[in-house]
């Protein structure tokens, strides 16, 4: 599979240069990345196996916690926009910005600890300031700061050490630093820097496309090894050629890697469900990206903390309807984690190790769940809004009813009774006459499983001593083949 693909790719951009090297970088630029529906399944493998990730918007914003001029800020780490502060007066935060306690290596523990298989943190935020060592612009961690040190390269190494991927944030479509972009929503220039760049119509996306974006998505990609996944945001006026040239050029330096939807025009290998989960589930690759409170960035006024058993509940959900779960975590502005994230990925994590199995590699059942009124079947529907979104917006649910979620695999299935209190637990997708079952048992028990199928519903026994603190149980259901 690999083999055919590389020689599309040379194909593609090399052999027409034998030719023409004047239309072979036409094509390279405008002909769009080509694979077969099993290559990208092999490609994507990793991904849509590991189910759980974890985001990390670190940058400036990080430093000024919440606050700017002694008041709180005014649409969290989008302060910068909300605020309309001049590039000159916002670049003097990289002057106080030296997170001396930040270590890649307990970052990266932190997150194989709690379940996680990836990381994709921001390189490049809206403010258009690099978190990385950026040859092309001098607005960067390295050259701006008293830290002078570039933490990517700490990170990628101790992803590599334990074993999960590292995968690169960028505001594609955004960037209040550059003269030169231009934003279309919610109104014209409504997300453009037009305080320091009042002409909305003088701005060329083009010259910002090939000054900045092009050389920085190639940093990223040849300086730190393999990425796993280049997760852009905001499109806005990016055009569809561009969207192509920068996915060939992904493609040509790391075949491998995976991009997002928000690469903008059709070119994305998954799509994004942000501060939501899908009302349905979906075979095609999706991701529900949420916050662990509020905010993305580090807020020290942020309040809305996620309890362990609803992070678990999300997660669960997601999955039951094929997507993966990219949780947030806002490291603070000295490189720490906040402490209230810390304990719920160590509690998040102990649940992980008894119940992973029913996480990894798991796909959507024809039923996704079923609660006290209804039982849902699957359908599949797009993840991706056609709006985007700002600053503080959770739209995830708080509601911790019982609920029954299910997940598939091979001939196994995983029915996770979700913030379940009484004993006995009846899922009526599984009533008498329907599947047949040849086992039951409870991850983290070895006590033997009461059930019996009865015309209602099937019936279970919770053992007196539950597995865990979080009461999300799952149970492992061997089918017999129809």
């Amino acid at each position: 599979m690999k083999i055919n693909r590389y020689l599309k790719l040379a194909i593609l951009l090399i052999l027409p240069g034998l030719l023409c090297p004047a239309i072979a970088l036409a094509q390279s630029k405008t002909t769009a990345f080509i694979e077969s529906k099993e290559e990208k399944q092999e490609r994507m493998a990793w991904w849509t196996q590991g189910r759980f990730g974890m985001f990390l918007h670190w940058g400036l914003y990080s430093q000024t916690a919440g606050d700017w001029k002694g008041k709180p800020t005014k649409g969290g780490e989008h302060f910068m926009l909300y605020e309309r502060i001049p590039v000159k007066e916002y670049a003097k935060i990289a002057d106080e910005f030296n997170p001396t306690k930040f270590d890649a290596e307990q970052w990266v523990k932190m997150a194989k600890e709690a379940g996680m298989k990836y990381i994709v943190i921001t390189a490049k935020h809206h403010d258009g300031f690099a978190m990385y060592d950026s040859p092309s612009s001098d607005y960067n961690i390295v050259k701006k700061t008293p830290f002078k040190k570039d933490p990517m390269k700490d990170l990628a190494a101790a992803c590599k050490k334990h074993g999960l991927k590292l995968c690169f944030y960028y505001s594609l479509g955004r960037d209040w630093q550059d003269p030169d972009v231009p934003t279309n929503w919610p109104v014209k220039a409504g997300r453009s820097n037009t305080w320091d760049y009042p002409d909305e119509d003088a701005k060329v996306l083009s010259r910002y496309f090939e000054r900045k974006v092009k050389p920085q998505i190639r940093e990223l990609l040849t300086q730190y090894g393999p990425i796993g996944v280049l997760w852009f945001d905001t499109p806005e006026l990016i055009s569809k050629a561009q969207s192509i040239e920068l996915k060939n050029l992904i493609h040509e330096l790391q075949p491998e890697c995976i991009v997002n939807s928000r690469i903008g025009n059709g070119q994305g290998d998954f799509s994004v469900s942000e501060q939501e989960i899908a009302g349905k589930a979906s075979f095609k690759p999706w991701e529900s990206c949420v916050t662990i409170s509020s905010n993305w960035g580090y807020n020290r006024h942020d309040a809305a903390w996620k309890s362990p058993e609803l992070l678990v509940r999300q997660l669960i959900e997601v999955v039951s309807k094929g997507g993966n779960y990219l949780l947030n975590i806002g490291p603070m502005g000295n490189g720490l984690f906040p402490e209230e994230s810390n304990k719920r990925l160590r509690e998040v994590g102990k649940w992980m190790k008894v119940n992973k199995e029913a996480i990894y590699g798991t796909q959507p059942w024809t039923v996704q769940g079923e609660t006290s009124s209804e039982v849902p079947s699957l359908k599949t529907e797009s993840n991706e809004k056609a709006g985007m979104k700002d600053a503080v917006n959770d739209a995830t649910s708080k509601e911790t009813n019982p609920e029954i979620r299910f997940m598939l695999k091979g001939e196994v299935l995983y029915v996770a009774a979700c913030s379940w209190k009484d004993s006995k637990v009846s899922v009526k997708t599984l009533k008498a006459g329907g599947y047949q079952l040849k086992a039951v048992s409870l991850l983290g028990s070895t006590a033997k499983i009461k059930w019996k199928q009865e015309k209602e519903a099937l019936e279970l026994v919770l053992p007196a001593k539950k597995p865990g603190d979080i009461p999300v149980y799952v149970f492992k259901i061997a089918l017999n083949k129809n």
